[in-house]
């Protein structure tokens, strides 16, 4: 019983991530109906955000960190600089001129920011992965009970939680809030009611960054390693966690990004060892499914449906 707990708490953990990944693909979805592939680039720089100056490809592997070595509240302040002004720099210079355009399109200049955004970070820090010591305190285990947990598990949960309950409130409980739930409603309509679409959209892109930095920081925390696309792994499946979850649905890609991040991190620790290197396999096998008996996700909205 002990050890299925035990690896409860790391499936949760897990899906924690997944959980801000997808409300991040989520909340624009919502609003601009845009698969925002370039988010995983987002938690990308976010994490390299803490390398100050770059390192090229024959720098040493170690990484001397400048910012991830500030104290904790500069250091959330400076890489969520950093990464809301690439989100919202993206906006500008690429979707505002495509906001009208068709879910397939936005999509692919999505695709298209991605790449560059790679090609970016491979061009300034180089190929080869870099290391890095973030938090190293937080590696230490808590006991509770008979269990033994680890110090950033609980912070990757309770980060999860406070940053599902601040959004919430502010999509609940602000003008702001409110203009954004219209807009993810019935984006024409809202814009007939005097909704600002520039000012909406571009804060939903910088809240989407804020929550890209987090994914990224409490990552390199638990992999302690940087490689110029590996935000595009968590894009993936907090993509498909959004899908199941139901497109423009926040609950929904909170659920569906959680419920992922349980399976893979379950059937990791119960599969039998040879079956292990097949378990993505088996996770979208279980996407499969829920997509065949719910097509439009566990919580469909009417973002499914079209603008008129």
């Amino acid at each position: 019983m002990i050890g299925f707990l035990q690896n409860v708490i790391d499936a949760i953990s897990l899906g924690s991530l997944y959980a801000l990944a997808a409300l991040g693909i989520g909340l624009l979805f919502g609003v601009l109906r845009l698969i925002n592939f370039a988010h995983g680039d987002f938690i990308s720089v976010g994490a390299y955000a803490l390398i100050v100056p770059p390192l090229q490809a024959s720098a040493d592997v170690t990484a001397q960190m400048f910012i991830g070595r500030w104290p904790l509240p500069f250091m959330l302040v400076a890489t969520s600089t950093i990464v809301i002004a690439l989100a919202v720099l993206c906006y500008f210079l690429l979707f505002r001129y495509l906001k009208s355009s068709s879910p397939p399109t936005l999509m692919i200049a999505s695709f298209a920011a991605s790449y560059v955004i790679q090609n970016v970070l491979l061009i300034v820090y180089g190929a080869r992965e870099k290391s890095v010591n973030l938090w190293p305190s937080l590696i230490q285990q808590v006991d509770i009970g008979a269990l033994h947990v680890g110090k950033l598990q609980l912070v990757t949960i309770g980060a999860t939680m406070i940053l599902m309950l601040l959004l919430t409130a502010i999509l609940r409980l602000t003008p702001l809030g409110v203009q954004m739930r219209a807009a993810a409603e019935d984006f024409r309509m809202a814009q007939y009611l005097g909704v600002r679409s520039n000012y909406v959209i571009s804060v939903a892109f910088a809240v989407s960054g804020v929550l890209a930095v987090a994914v990224s920081l409490l990552f390199v925390a638990q992999t302690g390693t940087l490689t110029f696309q590996m935000g595009v792994p968590l894009m993936l499946f907090a993509f498909i966690g959004t899908v199941i979850g139901g497109m423009g649905s926040l609950v929904g890609a909170a659920v569906g990004g959680m419920a992922v991040g349980l399976a893979a991190s379950l059937l990791q620790a119960y599969l039998p060892g040879e079956m292990r290197s097949f378990r993505d396999a088996f996770v979208f096998t279980l996407v499969i499914l829920i997509l065949i008996v719910r097509p439009t996700g566990l919580f469909p909205t009417r973002a499914f449906t079209e603008r008129v």
